[in-house]
C-alpha cells in the first residue's frame, strides 16, 4: 500500500482562459480534461488515493465519472487544498493542478524517489532567457521555473497552511513556516495550460469527439381546474393547467430530461427535487435556463431539439410558432433547429378523454470544439 496521496487541484475558474467553458471541462476525445488527467495518474498505480477538488455545484457531475474522492474547494487554490488536506491521511502527499495535463511518471518517480530528502520536494526548469528584474539584469542561473506536482509531508503542509498568508505552491508555505525543501529535474511535458495558446504546447492533447450525443425525456401531467396553463414558456388561453410542484410546463420538463439525458447528468428530479419549497410554483422556463448554463459550463453545445406534444386538449396549433421561437431563445439555438409538433392520440386513454397531456421530446448535443479558438 501507497503512503502517498495525489490531491488534484480542479476548482478554479478560469478567468484568465477567456473561453465560454471552464478549461476542466474541455474535452479530450469525450473525457472532460480533468477525467483524461484523472485516468493518466490512475494508471500509475503510484497513489492510496487520489482526491480531486471541484467547485461546489460541479461535484456532483463529477462522480458520474469516477470512483475518485470529490470534494468541494474553495474561492482560491490555497482554500481548496486545505480543505483536501482534511482528508489526507497518508504520511505524504503530492499536489498538482489539472491544468498540468501531461505530467510524465518518470517525473513523478524522481519526485517519489526524494521524498525522505526535505519536507517539500519541488520539480523545477532552468531558465536559458536573460533574466530583468526590477530594471537591473539577474543572474538567469540563480532563477528557478517551479511546476508542480510537489511532494510534502502531510504533517509539514497542514502545519504550513494555518499561517494567514496566502501563498502560491506548496514549497513557499512549508519554507515560510521554517520547512525544507528539496528541487529536482522537471519536464518541459508538464507545462501548464494558463492561457489557450498552452494547448499547443502539450503533446498528450487530442481534439474533443465530434461523436453526437442523443437524449431523450418523456413527461406527462394531468389537468387541473382554475391554474394558468403553460407549455414550452407560453401562456394558453385554458381554464385548466396542470397538477404540479412546479408551474406544470410539461413540455419543458421533458425537454430537459432530453438535454440532461444526452449531456449524461441524470434527470430532471435529481436536479429539482419536488421535495424543495424552492421549486413550488416556478417558472419553469427559469428551470431550463439553468440547464442550458450548466451544459455550457461543462463543455456542451446543444445542437437541435425536437418536440411532440400529445393533446386531446387545448388546440395548440396558434400557439406553436411562439413556442418555437421562446425555446430557440432559451437553448441559443437557432429556429430552424428548434421543432415543436403537435398531436392527438385519436380519443384514446387519459389524454383523449382530456384529462391531461404528455410530451416526448429528444436532443443532441456536441462538445465545446476548442480547437477552433487555438
Amino acid at each position: 500500500m501507497s503512503d502517498l496521496t495525489l490531491v488534484l487541484l480542479a476548482a478554479g475558474t478560469s478567468s484568465r482562459f477567456k473561453l465560454p467553458v471552464k478549461k476542466q471541462w474541455l474535452r479530450i476525445g469525450h473525457d472532460p480534461l480533468w477525467y483524461f488527467v484523472t485516468k493518466r495518474l490512475v494508471a500509475t498505480e503510484l497513489f492510496s488515493e487520489i482526491i480531486i477538488t471541484s467547485h461546489a455545484e460541479e461535484v456532483a457531475f463529477m462522480k458520474h465519472y469516477t470512483q475518485c474522492k470529490i470534494i468541494a474547494g474553495g474561492a482560491s487554490r490555497q482554500e481548496s487544498l486545505s480543505n483536501a488536506l482534511l482528508h489526507v491521511n497518508t504520511p505524504y502527499v503530492m499536489v498538482s493542478d489539472i491544468a498540468r495535463a501531461c505530467i510524465n511518471i518518470d517525473l513523478l518517480q524522481r519526485i517519489i524517489d526524494k521524498k525522505h530528502e526535505a519536507d517539500c520536494i519541488v520539480p523545477f526548469l532552468p531558465v536559458s532567457d536573460t533574466v530583468v528584474f526590477d530594471n537591473e539584469t539577474i543572474d538567469r542561473d540563480a532563477v528557478m521555473r517551479v511546476q508542480t506536482p510537489q511532494l510534502s509531508v502531510t504533517s509539514a503542509l497542514k502545519k504550513a497552511f494555518e499561517q494567514e498568508s496566502i501563498f502560491t505552491d506548496e514549497s513557499s508555505a512549508i519554507v515560510a513556516n521554517g520547512g525544507t525543501r528539496f528541487f529536482v529535474e522537471g519536464d518541459d511535458r508538464a507545462h501548464k495550460i494558463t492561457y489557450l495558446h498552452d494547448l499547443l504546447h502539450l503533446p498528450c492533447i487530442t481534439p474533443p469527439s465530434a461523436q453526437t450525443l442523443v437524449g431523450n425525456g418523456f413527461d406527462v401531467h394531468a389537468f387541473e381546474t382554475g391554474k394558468p396553463m403553460v407549455l414550452c414558456g407560453i401562456a394558453i388561453e385554458s381554464n385548466l393547467g396542470f397538477q404540479a410542484h412546479s408551474d406544470g410546463d410539461v413540455a419543458i420538463h421533458a425537454l430537459i430530461d432530453a438535454l440532461l439525458g444526452a449531456a449524461g447528468m441524470g434527470d430532471i428530479g435529481m436536479l429539482f427535487p419536488d421535495s424543495d419549497a424552492s421549486y413550488a410554483n416556478i417558472d419553469s422556463t427559469l428551470l431550463l435556463h439553468d440547464v442550458v448554463t450548466k451544459l455550457h459550463n461543462f463543455g456542451f453545445m446543444i445542437n437541435n431539439i425536437d418536440l411532440t406534444i400529445a393533446a386531446e386538449y387545448p388546440r395548440l396549433a396558434p400557439y406553436k410558432t411562439l413556442m418555437r421561437q421562446r425555446i430557440s431563445d432559451i437553448l441559443h439555438v437557432d429556429l430552424s433547429r428548434t421543432n415543436i409538433k403537435a398531436t392527438t392520440t385519436e380519443k384514446l386513454g387519459f389524454i383523449g378523454r382530456k384529462e391531461g397531456i404528455a410530451v416526448l421530446a429528444s436532443a443532441t448535443l456536441t462538445y465545446y470544439d476548442w480547437t477552433k479558438e487555438t
